[in-house]
């Protein structure tokens, strides 16, 4: 969704992971176009107990559209609540096909006047383009089952013909990346930065600790969308897989990813697990503390790759303002810049098992967060470490140190997970 739901490059397996942090190379071009801007309606308060725990095993084509969770829209009606698909209706285009903004009956979710109802992202697939029907039936798959505050909500699907739609609430901030990249919106200040990291975090972490796993697959800054108070809601489930069962540690699949946010070992085995998502989250990690793109090919040499350029710097207190948006003026913590940074460095280290799992991730982030005064680093020690906690559904928390060293990747201690 975000980048206009934008498309997702397919990563050359063939590379060696020696150098596929440098030059992970796609045989599709990326396409830049305008960020999708989509929804919020009213969801309840993130509760760890909020969340579905489980997600039923993939379904026929046929239960899958009668999901009870989405409703079955007629394309007239999708015609009528975007004027006709208008151009003055779009909110942007990418290798999906178009996004147009119209309006449903809260109730009856009937089309309704412009400007009346509640508010929504109609997504139009394109027969030509690059996602095709399976990730729109992937995506309806799993939107229609997963119900959370940090997951954008689809309220409904249209398949007529040749037609394939997809509704969702509308997410009025758009997407990070329009926020850190593009000209003309407010820079994001270091909270607003934290939070919607936190979001995010929350949303990987409850596909990744559902009883039956999911892997996104597909975490970047274009699908991340912001709601009306830059709350984070992943959106685009295309790409997601359900994760390993049994005694698999990973699922072997074809390559696919973005460029620059792929995890290395993914990109050159095909071998996908819960800790890939970790890697990319890093990345987009970095991307709010530099304000760069993952991938910038307007730049020259190593700085080309942001996870290249910015690693040097991660450990080192007295350089990481090197790599921080100077857009943010100074205008951040130097002790948590420091610990975000650090955080950042052990989500892509090159040896996936040394990756903290997302609800390490979650709470060291939250530690951010926390009011001032607060003995933060032996909070997050002691969270990750108790067995008292009943009220989170993760199976397991190892202990996530995130103590300024000079070696941040010494100062993780690996997860028995």
């Amino acid at each position: 969704m975000g980048n206009c739901f934008g498309s997702s490059a397919r990563v050359d397996a063939s590379l060696s992971s020696n150098n596929i942090s440098a030059s992970e190379a796609s045989r599709i071009p990326s396409r830049k176009s305008n960020s999708s801007v989509l929804s919020s309606l009213s969801i309840p308060f993130y509760s760890r107990k909020s969340s579905v725990d489980t997600l039923s095993t993939p379904r026929s084509e046929g239960e899958i559209l009668f999901s009870p969770n989405v409703k079955s829209f007629s394309f007239n009606e999708l015609k009528s609540a975007t004027r006709n698909f208008r151009p003055d209706s779009l909110l942007g285009e990418g290798g999906f096909g178009c996004v147009f903004k119209g309006w449903i009956d809260e109730h009856t979710l009937t089309s309704a006047k412009p400007g009346s109802g509640m508010v929504i992202a109609v997504k139009k697939l394109k027969p030509e383009g690059f996602q095709g029907h399976k990730e729109w039936v992937t995506e309806v798959n799993y939107l229609g089952q997963l119900r959370h505050p940090n997951l954008v909500k689809l309220i409904g699907y249209c398949i007529e013909g040749d037609d394939r739609l997809l509704v969702y609430e509308f997410m009025p901030k758009g997407s990070l990346e329009n926020h850190l990249f593009r000209r003309g919106p407010q820079p994001l200040t270091w909270s607003t930065r934290i939070k919607v990291a936190i979001g995010a975090a929350r949303g990987l972490a409850f596909l990744h600790d559902a009883k039956e796993q999911v892997i996104y697959r597909d975490f970047k800054a274009s699908n991340i969308l912001l709601d009306g108070e830059f709350n984070a809601k992943l959106s685009d489930f295309g790409l997601a897989k359900a994760g390993p069962t049994g005694d698999r540690t990973h699922v072997s699949t074809q390559v696919i990813g973005t460029q620059g946010y792929a995890a290395p070992e993914y990109v050159a085995t095909g071998r996908l697990t819960s800790r890939s998502d970790v890697y990319s989250f890093g990345v987009v990690l970095l991307e709010l503390l530099s304000g760069r793109r993952a991938l910038d090919k307007t730049k020259v040499g190593v700085e080309q790759n942001l996870v290249d350029w910015a690693k040097p710097y991660l450990g080192d207190k007295r350089r990481l303002f090197r790599i921080m948006d100077t857009k943010l003026e100074g205008q951040y913590p130097q002790k948590g810049a420091y610990t975000a940074a650090n955080l950042a460095w052990q989500c892509l280290s090159n040896e996936p098992k040394l990756r903290p799992r997302m609800s390490e991730v979650l709470i060291a982030l939250e530690e951010l967060q926390a009011p001032k005064g607060a003995n933060k680093v032996s909070r997050i020690e002691h969270r990750a470490t108790s067995s008292s906690v009943s009220v989170s559904p993760f199976r397991h928390r190892s202990s996530l140190s995130l103590t300024p060293s000079a070696s941040p990747l010494q100062a993780f201690h690996k997860s028995p997970r």
